[in-house]
This record gives C-alpha cells, structure tokens and sequence, in this order.
C-alpha cells in the first residue's frame, strides 16, 4: 500500500561517486545545490558520502509523494546523462512522534 499522496516523502539516492574534485567540480557541486534548493516542495536535504566505497547520495525530504517522485525522474536522468549507473533511490515516510523525540529535523513540517 503506497502513502497518502500529500504525505511528507523521503527519497533516498545512492550512486557511484564521480568527483575528480579541485576548484572546478566545487563550482559544479555548488550550482547542482542551488538548483536542487530551487525544486518545488523540497524542504531539504543531506549530502552523502562514503568516500571508502566510492558512493554519493542524499536524503531529500519533500512536502508530497508526487514532488519526490518528480525529483526522483529528473536527478535519475541527469545522472544518467553525465555517465553514473548503478543509482538506488527508495522512498520513504516517518514517524513523526519519534522523529521529534530524537530530534530529527522535520518540525516545519
């Protein structure tokens, strides 16, 4: 049974890390943020990294199951398009009562 539609989502990605790193991939990664704080209904998001496995991600938390889903086809194609494979996405909601007990970062919600 999926979420109600208008229920806060989290999408979860994974993906092989393709940074080269130095001044020019920073300037990259800094406007890909900004574009991505620029998404409708995106109420944030944590950059991931296990830098030891050779992985990249985030969690992205979205007002609505549609927005996340929306994100989730237009990130899948840009990674894509710049070459990564093996890219993981899962969805998920949260239990809000015990989020605000361990003092997960969702209270504007």
């Amino acid at each position: 049974m999926s979420p109600a539609p208008d229920i806060a989502t989290l999408v979860i990605f994974d993906f092989p890390a393709r940074r080269a790193g130095g001044e020019e991939q920073a300037r990259a990664l800094r406007a890909l943020a900004e574009d991505i704080a620029a998404e409708p209904d995106l109420i944030w998001k944590i950059w991931t990294e296990d830098k030891a496995a050779g992985r990249s991600g985030g969690i992205y938390l979205f007002r609505n199951r549609a927005a996340a889903e929306a994100y989730h086809a237009k990130h899948a194609a840009r990674l894509t398009a710049a070459g990564v494979t093996g890219i993981e996405a899962v969805y998920r909601t949260y239990n809000a009562e015990l989020t605000a007990i361990t003092r997960g970062p969702v209270s504007e919600i």
